[in-house]
C-alpha cells in the first residue's frame, strides 16, 4: 500500500525539491496539512541534510482563535526542535488597500514574509539565497479545488492545471497527497491540529467548490477525484511542454533593455496566436516580477499588438506597452515622461544634462568641422552665445538645414525614428528664442556656417 510517506518522497525526489543543504522555511497554519508537512520535515525522512525553520502568518482576521493558531505553531515547532518566527499583519487592511480579495491578500503577504525569513536564514548560515526553498502544505485536493475555481471563474490552460509542484523557491512536497491520507498519518501520530472555522463558510468560493459543488459532481461520477486526477496529470504534462516553447520564444524574439522589455514585433508575429500569447506572458513575467498575475485581457492585447503599426496601453502594475519603429516595448509608465530642465550653455562650456548626456560648445577653426551627427557647426556671427538647452516644446519648429521651409520638431525626430521614449531627453539648443540644433537630428539653416563666417560655433552632444 502506498502511504503519504511515499508519495512525498517520490514528489521530492522527482522534482529535486529540497537538494542537498537547502535552507527551508515552511509555511504552518496549524491545520492538518501544514502540521503533517511539518512533522514530516521536521523527522528528517524527506531530507536529513537541510536546514528547516517555519513561519507563521497571524492574519489578524478572528480574533483570539488565531491567536490559539499562533500559539499552537509555536509550541509545536519547540516541541520538534524546530525554529520557528510568528509575525502579524493586518490582511484585511491590505486586502482594501490594495483591492485585493482575502485568499489573495493572505497568500502574498505570506509568500512576502517567507521571502524575508529566507534571505535573512541564508545570511546567516553564510550561503547564497538560490539554495532557500519556501515549503507549502497544499495537497493534491487543494490542486482539484483550485482547478474546479478556475473552471468558474474562467481561465486558460496555464491556470487550469492549478498549482505546480515546484516553482521557483516554492515547493509542494504533498502536492500528490490525499487530504485523506494527511488525516490518516496524523491520526497514526497522535497528533492534533488546528481547525479554521471559516474552511466550512461556503460565501468563501473554495469552501463552497469543497463542501457544494464538488459533493454535487461525485453524484454524477462517483470516480471524479480519479478522473480528475488524471485530467490535471494531462494538462500539466502538455502546459509543461507549451510553456517550455513559450519561454525559448520569449527568450529569442525579445530582449530586456535598461529595465524595458524590447518585442521584435516581425519576429513575434509569426507565432500562432495562442503561442505569442504565452510568449508575451512569459517575457512579461520574466522582465516585470510584480506582473505575475496580469489578466489575460491585458495579456491579449500586447499579443495582438504585435502586428500593429501603431499601438499603445496602460497596463496594470505601472506599466505601458508602445510601439516603435518594429518594436513592441514595454515599461514602466514613470520612465515615460522624463524631460530637459531648461539650463544655460556658455561658450567654451559644457552642460551636464542628468539623463541626456551632455552638450559642449567652443570656438574652433573652419577647418575643424566634421560630418559626425552629433555635432553641429553655427556661423558664431548669427549665433555668438550663450545658449540655453532644454526638451522639445509643444510647437518647437525650426527650418532645417537644406530645406527653405520650417517644420515641427516633432516631426523630425519622427522622420529620424527617434523612440517616443527618449525624445523628452533629446536636447534642443536655442540662441534667444530661435531654435538652432536638435541635437543627433538636424541644425536650422538660419545659423550655417557660409564662406564669409568667420568664427565657427560647435556644438557637440555626448550620449550617456
Amino acid at each position: 500500500m502506498t502511504t503519504l510517506l511515499d508519495i512525498a518522497s517520490q514528489t521530492i525526489d522527482r522534482y529535486d525539491m529540497l537538494p542537498e543543504g537547502s535552507i527551508v522555511v515552511a509555511l504552518v497554519s496549524g491545520g492538518a496539512d501544514s502540521t503533517a508537512l511539518l512533522r514530516l520535515l521536521a523527522s528528517g525522512v524527506l531530507g536529513d541534510d537541510i536546514k528547516l525553520s517555519v513561519l507563521h502568518v497571524n492574519h489578524q482576521l478572528r480574533g483570539q482563535a488565531a491567536d490559539e493558531d499562533a500559539a499552537f505553531v509555536e509550541s509545536l515547532s519547540a516541541e520538534l526542535g524546530v525554529p520557528c518566527t510568528v509575525v502579524s499583519f493586518d490582511v484585511a487592511a491590505y486586502a482594501l488597500a490594495e483591492g485585493l480579495n482575502l485568499e489573495d491578500a493572505g497568500r502574498r503577504v505570506r509568500y512576502r514574509f517567507a521571502d524575508d525569513e529566507i534571505a535573512a536564514r541564508c545570511r546567516r548560515c553564510g550561503v547564497s539565497p538560490l539554495r532557500g526553498r519556501i515549503a507549502v502544505a497544499h495537497t493534491l485536493d487543494d490542486q482539484m479545488e483550485t482547478f474546479l475555481m478556475r473552471l468558474v471563474t474562467g481561465s486558460g490552460p496555464s491556470g487550469l492545471r492549478a498549482m505546480s509542484p515546484v516553482r521557483d523557491r516554492i515547493v509542494r512536497p504533498l502536492i500528490g497527497v490525499r487530504r485523506a491520507g494527511i488525516v490518516e498519518y496524523l491520526h497514526e501520530l497522535g497528533q492534533q491540529w488546528r481547525e479554521d472555522a471559516t474552511n466550512a463558510d461556503t460565501t468563501h468560493l473554495r469552501s463552497w467548490v469543497r463542501h457544494e459543488l464538488k459533493p454535487l459532481i461525485e453524484q454524477v461520477n462517483p470516480r471524479f477525484d480519479a478522473a480528475l486526477e488524471r485530467t490535471l496529470q494531462v494538462v500539466s504534462e502538455e502546459d509543461t511542454l507549451l510553456a517550455e516553447m513559450a519561454d525559448a520564444f520569449a527568450h529569442d524574439f525579445s530582449e530586456r533593455d535598461e529595465g524595458r522589455l524590447v518585442f521584435e514585433q516581425a519576429l513575434m508575429s509569426t507565432l500562432t496566436a495562442p503561442m505569442a500569447r504565452r510568449a508575451v506572458r512569459s517575457a512579461l513575467f520574466g522582465a516585470f516580477p510584480e506582473a505575475s498575475r496580469l489578466e489575460f485581457e491585458h495579456v491579449e492585447a500586447v499579443a495582438q499588438g504585435m502586428s500593429a503599426e501603431s499601438f499603445a496601453r496602460d497596463l496594470p502594475f505601472g506599466l505601458h506597452a508602445e510601439t516603435e519603429y518594429g518594436k513592441l516595448i514595454v515599461s514602466r509608465k514613470g520612465e515615460l515622461s522624463a524631460t530637459l530642465a531648461p539650463r544655460l550653455l556658455e561658450v567654451q562650456g559644457t552642460c551636464d544634462l542628468d539623463g541626456g548626456g551632455s552638450v559642449t560648445v567652443r570656438i574652433v577653426d573652419h577647418d575643424a568641422v566634421t560630418d559626425d551627427p552629433n555635432c553641429a557647426y553655427l556661423d558664431a556671427a548669427a549665433a555668438p552665445g550663450p545658449f540655453t538647452v532644454d526638451s522639445v516644446r509643444e510647437g518647437d519648429h525650426m527650418r532645417p538645414l537644406g530645406m527653405s521651409g520650417t517644420k515641427k520638431l516633432s516631426d523630425l525626430l519622427c522622420d529620424d525614428k527617434v523612440p517616443k521614449r527618449v525624445r523628452g531627453l533629446r536636447p534642443v539648443v536655442r540662441y534667444r528664442d530661435q531654435v538652432v540644433w536638435l541635437a543627433g537630428v538636424r541644425m536650422s539653416e538660419d545659423f550655417k556656417v557660409t564662406a564669409s563666417t568667420g568664427r565657427v560655433v560647435e556644438l557637440c552632444w555626448r550620449c550617456e
